[in-house]
């Protein structure tokens, strides 16, 4: 039996607002973003959702604990959710880190590690889910590199294709099913 996944990135923060790539750095939730964590628990609540997988990072676990924390659901950490880590460019402009990240999907930022990194390690995650959760529904909050791992996964795109890729963010999350 398939395991559903509900993915949806962290919610804004107050790095997103300053064009900031936060890469391992905590962050942490602006304003709205606070107000878009509430509206996906009032969305999510009553989906079927028999656990909520987050990254260990702030900006993620603060989404989980506002849009869940006052629910049954348990909320699980995981570090192997994290987003890529730029290394010393953790923190820096985004858009020169969007600039040369094709530069960095097999080879680590300083002091980081690389694109293709980032999504195995999510993958492991990934690989581990059925041993528990297999035929059950389980959303995931997290961030880019969440989210190239889980379509390199469901359909075989590889790290340079989804790092070149432009991302979109959707307001209601993707959904997705691992066999």
């Amino acid at each position: 039996m398939p395991i559903e996944i509900v993915f949806e990135t962290h919610a804004l923060s107050e790095d997103n607002e300053r064009g900031i790539a936060t890469g391992w750095l905590p962050g942490r939730l602006c304003d709205q973003g606070r107000a878009n964590a509430a509206d996906m628990g009032r969305r999510r609540r009553d989906d079927g959702i028999a656990a909520v997988f987050t990254s260990d990072l702030h900006r993620a676990a603060e989404t989980a604990e506002i849009a869940f924390g006052d629910t049954d659901i348990p909320i699980l950490y995981d570090w192997r959710l994290r987003e890529c880590n730029f290394g010393t460019r953790n923190g820096s402009p985004g858009a020169e880190v969007k600039k040369d990240r094709l530069d960095y999907c097999d080879r680590p930022y300083p002091d980081g590690e690389s694109h293709e990194q980032a999504i195995a390690r999510v993958v492991g995650f990934l690989a581990d889910l059925p041993s528990r959760w297999t035929g059950r529904r389980v959303m995931l909050i997290g961030h880019l590199a969440t989210y190239r791992a889980l379509e390199h996964v469901t359909t075989g795109l590889t790290v340079r294709e989804l790092v070149a890729a432009d991302f979109e963010w959707q307001a209601q999350g993707w959904e997705y099913r691992l066999a």
